[in-house]
């Protein structure tokens, strides 16, 4: 019998995430920092609400764009945290920023199409890009300018085939983010060379010095910006299933040809539990922000203690450690780890090429669990420290 599977997809490595989370799910007392993952339960007036939505026999299909008062909602809560002017017809609710990913780069790539991303960055923008007919440009950010990019960097890479920008900040793997200054001079290159550009921002509300900015907000940039976000990280809700895109209507009336054949509408109670986050959740994500920021000094400050070379990360809930001076690979490093002493951390190659030497840990986990974690590192560390 042939291989009825296409050549494309075989060629796409599986997750480096899930590969140590499967590993982990196989090990007693293991203790996983590998996914970005809140520890806290989503706010019961949120999850009340879609508790009454079954309830009230809400179990039928919405529109393809999502409830017409969530969209609302949405509009009205990017306009008033970072002064995003999307209206509710320019927006489609999906089933989280991933599929908002996809089907953004799926409606606006043509074959050939080069799509610029910065590695480090999350492990499903590569595969997406091959999937929909596109060529990744890789531009390798520096540890030293912790992560962010740079006009020279970008400049660097176009070519007159390329069409789409895609940039996570706050960032994952990193925890790096970029200045409102930072955005501007990227935002100038970006009209110059008349680009598009695809934000995710799915952590925007957990920054730690000031506010966020989106590069949709500036000068002459929301025509030619697609905003992602959700509920995942914000509002621990990500069994939920709820995100979003904001974008130009021409181009948001494409993307919902593909939403509509392949998801048809995310889940109804879902929605209902969104609109009520959007009204009424603010509290919570300050109560969990502040306490991702004490995981995140508590690393920093035991990190250091150890010799472990780290740049302080200002977004997301994710540190980056160097660990070149180990001389392993980061899968190796990882691998140890987690054989030797039973905690999870994910190598930075997962993340692309450039994130070799380091490793990412989430401190999306309670305070006790990271305190245990460190220990264990502390020995292990230790221990290598020997055997150099």
């Amino acid at each position: 019998m042939r291989d009825f599977t296409s050549d494309k997809i075989k060629e796409i490595k599986p997750s480096g995430i899930r590969k140590f989370f499967d590993i982990a799910n196989k090990i007693e007392d293991c203790i996983s920092l590998g996914v970005g993952e809140p520890d806290f339960e989503t706010p019961w007036h949120i999850t009340e609400e879609g508790i009454y939505s079954l309830e009230q026999g809400r179990t039928f299909y919405t529109s393809n764009q999502g409830l017409p008062e969530l969209r609302e909602e949405i509009s009205k809560w990017n306009k008033r945290k970072y002064n995003l002017d999307y209206s509710s017809d320019e927006i489609i609710v999906t089933c989280g920023g991933s599929e908002a990913i996809d089907i953004s780069l799926r409606t606006c790539i043509n074959p050939g199409d080069e799509v610029i991303i910065l590695e480090p960055n999350y492990v499903c923008y590569e595969p997406d890009i091959i999937l929909a007919g596109g060529v990744p440009v890789k531009i390798k950010l520096k540890n030293e300018n912790e992560f962010r990019l740079t006009t020279e960097e970008l400049e660097s890479v176009i070519t007159d085939k390329t069409k789409i920008l895609l940039m996570n900040y706050p960032n994952n793997p990193t925890g790096a983010i970029m200045t409102k200054e930072d955005l501007e001079k990227i935002a100038d290159v970006v009209i110059k060379n008349d680009l598009l550009v695809i934000s995710d921002e799915i952590y925007s509300e957990l920054t730690y010095y000031g506010k966020h900015y989106s590069i949709g907000s500036l000068p002459g940039m929301k025509d030619r910006t697609i905003t992602i976000n959700g509920f995942s990280k914000t509002y621990a809700m990500t069994g939920w299933r709820l995100g979003y895109l904001m974008g130009p209507k021409t181009i948001v009336d494409q993307i919902k040809k593909i939403h509509q054949f392949v998801i048809m509408c995310s889940p109804t109670i879902s929605q209902y539990a969104g609109i009520e986050a959007l009204r009424n959740g603010d509290k919570d994500i300050e109560k969990m922000k502040k306490e991702y920021d004490k995981r995140r000094k508590y690393l920093l400050k035991e990190f250091d203690r150890l010799g472990l070379p780290c740049f302080e990360p200002k977004g997301a809930f994710y540190i980056f450690p160097d660990v070149r001076k180990y001389g392993m690979t980061s899968e190796a490093f990882a691998t140890d780890l987690l054989e030797k002493e039973h905690v999870v951390v994910v190598p930075g190659t997962a993340f692309g090429d450039s994130g070799e030497g380091f490793v990412r840990i989430s401190y999306a986990y309670s305070l006790e669990a990271l305190k245990e974690a460190i220990k264990r590192i502390e020995k292990y560390l230790n221990m290598m420290g020997e055997v150099l």
